[in-house]
């Protein structure tokens, strides 16, 4: 199979990309998110149609956060839209005339680090993306695991603290309510209505207050030294690595993949949750270490991923 598109339903945009067997991209086109499911179709087969113009296209693949079939076929379920039992594929290849993949995003984005980013050279390898939330993808013996009704590695959700705090999905003590971008602001704003005067350089970026700090001021103030926005960074790595440490025990995989927006500080998070997860691996002194490595394609793994996946049917 040769060319392939891949699509990465976002929240405030739709992108499609023409991707070749190499997972280079070879042309984009973007399209705002609509507000309803319908609208959604539309703009993903309008996106592929606008895309395709000037290639040759042999099938699509769809990123789509949320539970998707054992058949990569329907959204049984999508938080950030109203799918319920959506028959996405169905719906938009009756549109566009070509052979359509429907995948998790997260998976999607795994399977592209795999193929042509960090993972390569590793046969087995777990992802995770720390975004606003926590997902991500299992890949075993060179193969996209995902369970047998197509819902594996929500690992956001595994819960680490009994009766701990309330996530949106309905459950408490999700492993996302303590290793996510979320819970990063979290953090900063509580160390700095407890120790101000930590917070100097941290405030500073913001309003002033507490309330005001975003993402963006933690990551500002932790490269500038700010004691609160490097102990935040620390709390997420702490909470991270030991999730890992768990996920070794489960799945024994050679390397862990760290993604998602959190992950583009680079070191000032990577170095802590590699520490963490040395501290909380289950018979680390004899045993061997997974790497813990950093993605490498950044924004573009879902989509690159996606058409991969479309290409191998």
């Amino acid at each position: 199979m040769g060319l392939t598109i891949g699509v990465d339903i976002g929240g405030t945009k739709i992108a499609a990309g023409v991707v070749d067997e190499e997972g280079t991209i070879l042309e984009t086109y973007k399209v705002p998110t609509p507000p309803t499911p319908d609208g959604v179709t539309d703009a993903i087969c309008t996106a592929v149609s606008e895309v395709s113009s000037n290639h040759s296209i042999d099938a699509v693949g769809i990123g789509a956060a949320g539970y998707v079939d054992d058949k990569r076929a329907t959204v049984l379920f999508a938080p950030n839209i109203n799918w319920r039992h959506e028959p996405l594929k169905d719906k938009v290849e009756q549109r566009i005339g070509l052979p359509v993949v429907v995948e998790n995003d997260a998976n999607c984005a795994a399977w592209g680090e795999y193929r042509f980013g960090a993972g390569q050279g590793h046969d087995d390898v777990i992802c995770i993306t720390l975004g606003t939330g926590l997902g991500g993808g299992i890949i075993i013996g060179n193969k996209l695991r995902r369970g047998r009704f197509g819902v594996a590695a929500e690992f956001g959700h595994i819960r680490v603290v009994p009766d701990g705090l309330l996530c949106g999905c309905g459950s408490q003590g999700c492993w996302e309510q303590y290793a996510s971008g979320r819970a990063l602001v979290r953090y900063a704003k509580q160390r700095a209505k407890a120790t101000p005067e930590n917070a100097t350089i941290l405030l500073g970026l913001g309003d002033g207050t507490p309330d005001g700090i975003e993402g963006k001021h933690i990551s500002q103030a932790a490269r500038q030294g700010c004691p609160v926005a490097v102990d935040s960074f620390r709390e997420l790595a702490r909470w991270a690595g030991a999730g890992l440490a768990d996920l070794a025990s489960l799945f024994d995989p050679s390397a862990f993949i760290v993604g998602g927006g959190v992950s583009d500080e680079g070191d000032l998070v990577l170095d802590p949750i590699r520490k963490s997860f040395k501290r909380w691996l289950i018979g680390g002194a004899w045993r061997p270490h997974a790497q813990v490595l950093a993605a490498q394609l950044g924004g573009k793994a879902g989509l690159v991923g996606a058409a991969d996946l479309a290409r191998q049917g």
